[in-house]
């Protein structure tokens, strides 16, 4: 196996490594956007440290931002938040601890910064982390929120009070009633890919649609999904919870349009 390492990410250094897959800043308008957020967030705290293959490349990575400035709905001010955690874009990779170090190395932080704890929403499925590796090394789920989201906490201090979603995650979606709503964040770069190609069959659809851009931490801290950064909503209800294909989309209002 390759020797690996973990580096940090700075606003001078990722354009070169990348994040999320992305290279190339001038062919993927996704990563250009990821990297102005990044630079936007790096300086209240937003920390991505990238796991690096001598000759495998960008292998993963955890990315966490104090709580306040969470892009999930959650009320957890005082704790490090988890955004992502991910290894093995090459299956090589996969269930050699890399995982585990960068999740060490978050609580670690925490501990240096004097927070109260780490926390982390969990999903089966694409585009989070499920909750074993967060269990397996001390933190308990503390609140859930519509369909399976789970959110799990390290707390330093057993005494300390538990974050929690926000009351509005779920119901806020019947806010949005007429048509259909697309939200996404620059957060998440996967965010951006499919989006134009959804809203050209909504319009075939002759569906009333909406594209609303999450510009900061509160509008994510808002969002009626527990995902934080991505949300289709048709009249009034989630018909996805994260980023999908055209296609995807195109069966699934099919189905509800029969």
């Amino acid at each position: 196996m390759e020797e690996i390492k973990i580096i940090d990410l700075t606003p001078e250094n990722i354009s070169e490594y990348g994040v999320c897959g992305y290279k190339d800043a001038n062919k993927h308008l996704e990563l250009r956007k990821k990297i102005e957020w990044f630079g936007e967030f790096y300086s209240k705290g937003l920390k991505i440290k990238a796991v690096l293959a001598p000759n495998g490349g960008y292998q993963g990575m955890i990315e966490y931002i104090p709580g306040k400035y969470a892009h999930r709905p959650v009320d957890a001010e005082g704790f490090l938040f988890i955004h992502c955690l991910f290894v093995g874009f090459k299956k090589e990779f996969k269930g050699k601890g890399y995982a585990t170090q960068l999740l060490e190395a978050c609580i670690q932080d925490a501990k240096n910064n004097k927070m109260l704890g780490v926390g982390v929403v969990c999903r089966k499925g694409s585009f989070m982390a499920d909750n074993s590796i967060f269990l397996k090394n001390g933190f308990e789920i503390v609140d859930s929120a519509k369909p399976d989201f789970e959110l799990l906490v390290l707390k330093f201090d057993k005494q300390t009070t538990n974050p929690g979603f926000k009351a509005t995650v779920d119901e806020k979606s019947k806010e949005y009633e007429n048509g259909l709503t697309i939200m996404r964040s620059a957060q998440c770069p996967y965010t951006e890919k499919n989006v134009n190609a959804i809203i050209d069959s909504a319009k075939k659809m002759k569906l009333n649609t909406r594209l609303i851009d999450l510009m900061d931490y509160k509008s994510a801290q808002n969002n009626p999904c527990a995902f934080g950064t991505f949300c289709i909503i048709y009249n009034g209800n989630i018909i996805s919870h994260h980023p999908i294909s055209n296609t995807r989309f195109e069966n699934i209002m099919m189905k509800i349009m029969k």
